[in-house]
Order: structure tokens, then sequence, then C-alpha cells
């Protein structure tokens, strides 16, 4: 993965509560194999119509928020069922960041263990970054993770938390296995010492 630390790029903002993982990505879509990524399935029912046409009333078919890599949603985003595929949809598409007032947990947890940043702010942060990222299309959001802030469009800052493992395995760019690895000397140590206590 790759290492996260300050990150700003233009904001999507998609209003909806209870966004599910279906919406997300698709049932039909859970088959398809990891190599060939997940991209195209990002919202697909939402994005085409039956023949695989654009709608273009939905937003991300919208010119001005085609290059957006922070997704800002709403209450309860990613509930529903569990999929990964989800997360890998989203990071696929190119975001690195998806923030929202509250998420379905499962979701929360696939996204930090693959370099996707969930972060959570109150609903009125969140509504200030949509009504913001709403009138003026296009516009940057900076999410800076060693001081756990995000910076709106119009300048205003918040702040959020995140435990201090998910930060450390983010800002390294690693993931759960990566850090197991990086502890394999105190692990082989340990052995050790507990093998000679046995004797």
């Amino acid at each position: 993965m790759e290492p996260f630390e300050t990150f700003r790029a233009p904001g999507l903002p998609f209003v909806g509560i209870n966004v599910d993982t279906d919406q997300i990505l698709p049932a039909r879509f859970l088959s398809k194999p990891r190599s060939g990524g997940f991209a195209q399935y990002l919202f697909h029912d939402l994005r085409f119509d039956e023949d695989g046409k654009e709608r273009p009333g939905f937003i991300l078919n919208q010119p001005a928020y085609r290059g957006t890599r922070i997704l800002v949603g709403e209450e309860n985003f990613a509930c529903g069922s569990s999929r990964e595929n989800a997360v890998w949809a989203i990071a696929d598409y190119g975001y690195r960041v998806v923030m929202a007032s509250s998420f379905g947990d499962i979701f929360f947890s696939n996204s930090l263990k693959n370099g996707l940043l969930p972060v959570v702010l109150p609903s009125a942060a969140i509504a200030e970054l949509i009504e913001a990222l709403t009138e003026d299309p296009g516009a940057a959001v900076e999410v800076d993770l060693p001081a756990q802030t995000v910076t709106g469009p119009r300048g205003t800052r918040y702040g959020f938390d995140i435990d201090p493992f998910s930060k450390h395995c983010l800002l390294k760019g690693i993931d759960e296995l990566d850090y197991t690895l990086s502890q394999m000397d105190k692990i082989e140590e340990f052995e050790r010492r507990r093998a000679q206590a046995e004797t």
C-alpha cells in the first residue's frame, strides 16, 4: 500500500443516508477476480442504465466530479452486508478517503485494512463539506493524517479520531501482515526464550 500522510484532492458530495454496500458494489459482481479491478463496478446500477449507458444525473457522471478522490457521504455510509469488495471498488476508482458522520462497522474495519482512510466527522461538519463541494464543484479537501485534521474548501478545519495502530499502518503503507512480519525478530526472540524456559 502507498503510505498516507497528507492528501489533498477534489471532493465528491455524495448525498444520501444509509447508502449500502449493494449500492456501492452490486452483489452480482462479487465473484469477479480481484486482479481485474473493481473501479468499473463502483455504484454500477446508479451510474449506468439497463443498456450500460451513463445516467447523466448521477453525480459521478458529471464532468466536474469525475476527478474526485475524496468521497464525502452522510449517515450510516456503507451499511448492509459484509463485502470487502465494496472497499476495493472505492479504492480502485482512485479514492483514498471516505468521510461520513457514521459508517457500517464492517466497511469501516475493511477500509483501514485496505489503505482507504474512513474519517468520521460530526453531522454538522459533513453538512458543511457537502454544501461547499456542491456550491463549488471540483473544490479540494485536505486530509492531514499525522495531525488528524480535515480542511474543507472554505478553510474550516475539523479534527478526527483514529486508533494508533491503524494510523501507524496507514502512515507506513503497510497492512496487518506486513506489520507482523516487521516484528519477526521480536517474535523469534520470544519463542527462543519460551523454549529455553520449558527445558
